[in-house]
Formats: C-alpha cells, structure tokens, sequence
C-alpha cells in the first residue's frame, strides 16, 4: 500500500475503532470512483467514519441532513432573481462538493432521493435546462437507518444501484469498545484530524488503482459469480452487468490498497457482500441479500 494512504488508514482509526477491514473497503471505493452506502443502527458511528474520511482526504465536504420535508433544490440549489441586474442567478446547493454526506438518505422522499441520482452517475446537475459539471473527485457517501425504523423510504433499486459499495460498521469488539470509551469523544477527535492528500494526489491513486491487473482466469471468475446470481433460486434477479464491472473496479483498488500489482480471487470474495448485498433482493421476503446468501452462492462457483 502507498505509505500515505497506509497512514489516512491509520489516522481514520484513530476515530472509528477496530474498524480497519470496513476503512479500508470505504477507501477502495473512493479509489473505485464510486459512491458508498453505510446503513445500520443510530450511533455506531456511520457519520463520524463520514467526516473522518472527508477531512482526511483534504476534499470539501458539505453535510446534508434529510428529512422527509427536504426539497430537491435543497441538495440541488435554486435560481434567485436580482432586480438591479434584471436576470437569474444560480445559488449551487450543498451537491457542489468534493465529498457529499447525505445523513439519513431514507428519511428523505423518493423525489428527493432522485435528485441525487444524475450527479451520481453523470458527475453533473441539470436544473433550469443549464447543465453544470460538479467538482472532482466526486464522492457520495450516504447513511442509512434500517428500514423498519420509523419515518424511513425505502431506496428504489435504482438508486441503491447508484451505490458501488453498501457497509454494515456494526458494534465494536470489546477492545475497541473500551478504547472508545476511555477517549474524548468523536468531535474532539475529528478537530485534530489534518488533511493528509490534495485532490491532485487522489485523482493520481484513483488512476494508479485501475492499472492493477486482472487475469482472463479472473474475469473468468467474475462472469461464474455473475452467472450464478442469475440462476440462484433464492434471489428476485441477478447481479447485472454494472455490478461486475463495480466488483471488478473496486477489486482493482482492493488489490492496490494492499500493495499488489494483480487482483487475487481473495479480493474478489473480500469485497463481494459490500457490492452485491444491496442490489440483490432475497425472492421470500424482498429484502437484501445477507452475508450468509452470498457466501451460499459462492460455494457453487469454482475458484480459478
């Protein structure tokens, strides 16, 4: 691993603890250029991995609570209109960031949710019939309450599909636990974090990442897991093209974050739960697919 995205690891421990395995996917998604979902209970610290990572990354960072009142044009911006200049002018909404922190995406409405969805894929914003890029690198990581808590949405599937990676931090061991409760609290922590990269140096790492090589034994690979989402009775659909191409583009990072010039079939196994889980539904009760259906699937597809 390159020394100073070993060290961003390192420091982001210092706020998240015994959390190292899911800092890390985080990151190999951002390497990725993908988007990331956290989802799981209040208060086991998705938003503090959130600002960490932001502040870290040395990246603007804008914060956008939802709720179910939040309108489109909140996250978006709204045209004003000055009379001393008789025109429009364009005010951008908290999207025109590097980092972009929607706590609490489900507590929004779907229309809302939507706005998300051509900055997301397209890395711009239409409003107003004028089109405007938005700044690069370009990373969504959003916060999910499970969704049987009060007040939620569920995603439609496609803007779950919007999402490379979707991470489940859950409780901290024992040791992590106590070293958490002996320290000062999260706030103080993230005000001594420093930024450690530029933009620049990101957008390197971010191209660097995407060189490692994939062997035809892997594609291979990848094609067999694909395949087998499809015919897995326990799922309403399969994996579709895109999800591979994410699987394989955030096993590329994976790969790089650990120092290696090659994916290994153990990267493609680490990483799988994080970008299948979300986008497969379970056929008995439609909802996500869990760490035991995939592991399931797995035990059918020959390993190269």
């Amino acid at each position: 691993m390159p020394s100073p995205l070993k060290n961003l690891i390192d420091q982001t421990e210092t706020v998240i603890f015994g959390k190292r395995r899911e800092i890390t996917l985080a990151l190999s998604c951002l390497l990725a250029k993908g988007h990331l979902l956290i989802e799981d209970l209040p208060g086991l610290g998705k938003t503090t991995l959130a600002r960490a990572l932001a502040r870290l990354l040395g990246l603007s960072f804008s914060r956008i609570q939802c709720t179910s009142d939040l309108l489109p044009a909140d996250i978006l911006g709204v045209s004003v209109y000055e009379r001393e200049q008789s025109k429009f002018r364009f005010l951008p909404g908290p999207i025109f960031s590097q980092v972009l922190l929607a706590d609490e995406i489900n507590r929004a409405t779907p229309k809302t949710q939507s706005a998300l969805l051509e900055a997301m894929e397209e890395l711009q914003v239409t409003s107003d019939g004028e089109t405007r890029a938005l700044p690069q690198p370009f990373f969504v990581i959003a916060t999910q309450n499970p969704a049987h808590q009060i007040g939620t949405f569920p995603l439609p599937e496609s803007q779950l599909d919007r999402f490379a990676m979707r991470l489940i931090l859950g409780y901290p061991d024992a040791k992590a636990e106590r070293a958490l409760l002996m320290a000062d609290n999260s706030q103080t922590r993230l005000d001594h974090l420093k930024a450690m990269l530029s933009a620049k140096e990101i957008a390197q790492h971010q191209e660097a990442s995407q060189t490692t090589f994939v062997a035809p034994a892997l594609l291979d690979y990848t094609q067999a897991i694909l395949s087998a989402s499809r015919k897995n009775n326990r799922f309403r659909h399969g994996l579709s093209p895109r999800a591979g191409l994410t699987l394989l583009a955030i096993a590329r990072a994976f790969a790089y974050l650990d120092g290696r010039k090659a994916v290994l079939p153990d990267d493609i196994q680490a990483i799988l739960p994080s970008v299948a889980c979300h986008r497969l539904r379970l056929r008995q009760n439609d909802d996500p697919a869990r760490l035991e259906d995939i592991e399931a699937m797995l035990h059918g597809v020959p390993i190269p």
